[in-house]
């Protein structure tokens, strides 16, 4: 099959992740009414340095799909064992500043036996992301806003909307950034809000705004709600996505990005809010099994045979997927 010309532009971080396991439990070592003197230190025996950050994860996952997927982001002097794995890999890396005063951002997770996660992250570079013009990447047909630098995020917002491009607003852990005015021009100028659910809940306290509030401004509201799934709110009604059957649950880190790609394929290739849902919690699926961010692989024929698992219709999935392509990096 030839290649689309159509492409994804995902504005966000590039970042090494160093990922670290707690054989235990935060909420066993962290007093709700000491916090106000909080001082714990967690053993961790398990840890990874992984490629990953917000635009490097969402691309490789769309990359997975088979629909191309081209990263937008600014990095350190640090960069070049990334840069050759997105090689490696097939990804594209044309978009990819390098600013050779910083070190490329580097985000530090701590992971329980809960799935739960502390993370500090080190902008580093992705601070210049401003730099980016989304006017610089060609034949761009959808786009995400994903955390990044804030005025990278400004910016790149209002050009997606000055040059007529469809795009979804994930603000993730650059929310605590922005002010109700933010919020409020970010949204006027998306199509797309996408958050988690202790995120959502922080958007409804910075803006007061409900869900009709929001999807009578955008097409949808998408919530991810960890092991409940996600909600896909449009202003016709709510589509509730059960998560996608996974082998195992190995490591969490990545699987909001994984699923953002998905949504990216479905809006792509204008499937319905539900079976791109079901897409993208099979991606979501895919990832919790694997250790690190950009680790996990799919044929054609087993993404689909798992979205019929875990939704039940093997013709409907075989539907969604049959304008993917095979990806295997080496």
């Amino acid at each position: 099959m030839a290649e689309r010309p159509e492409k994804a532009l995902i504005c966000g971080s590039a970042a090494f992740d160093t990922i670290m396991v707690f054989e235990g439990r935060f909420r066993e070592h962290i007093l709700p009414e000491q916090l106000h003197i909080l001082n714990v230190a967690f053993l961790v025996p398990q840890l990874r340095r992984e490629f990953g950050g917000c635009a490097g994860n969402i691309a490789y996952n769309l990359h997975l799909l088979g629909d191309p997927a081209v990263p937008m982001a600014t990095v350190g002097r640090d960069f070049a064992p990334y840069r050759d794995w997105m090689e490696r890999g097939g990804l594209a890396h044309e978009h990819i500043r390098a600013v050779d005063s910083e070190l490329t951002a580097q985000a530090f997770i701590t992971t329980d036996l809960d799935d739960n996660q502390i993370t500090a992250f080190h902008p580093g570079a992705m601070q210049h992301a401003h730099l980016n013009k989304v006017s610089d990447a060609r034949d761009i047909v959808i786009g995400i806003v994903a955390p990044d630098g804030r005025q990278g995020m400004v910016e790149h917002a209002e050009q997606f909307a000055e040059l007529g491009i469809p795009f979804i607003f994930d603000p993730g852990q650059g929310l605590p950034m922005f002010d109700a005015a933010d919020l409020d021009r970010f949204i006027e100028q998306a199509n797309w809000v996408a958050v988690n659910d202790y995120e959502w809940q922080l958007l409804q306290q910075k803006t007061g705004w409900t869900v009709r509030d929001l999807t009578q401004r955008v097409e949808a509201l998408i919530v991810t709600r960890g092991s409940k799934g996600s909600i896909i709110h449009t202003l016709d009604g709510q589509f509730e996505i059960p998560c996608a059957k996974a082998a195992a649950v190995v490591d969490p880190t990545g699987c909001g990005d994984a699923y953002r790609a998905g949504l990216l394929y479905g809006l792509m290739h204008d499937l319905d809010y539900e079976t791109t849902g079901q897409v993208a919690a099979v991606m979501g699926a895919l990832k919790i099994e694997s250790r690190g961010t950009q680790n996990h692989r799919a044929t054609p024929e087993q993404l689909e045979r798992r979205l019929a698992e875990s939704f039940g219709d093997a013709a409907a999935a075989k539907a969604a997927l049959s304008g993917r392509r095979s990806f295997a990096a080496s």
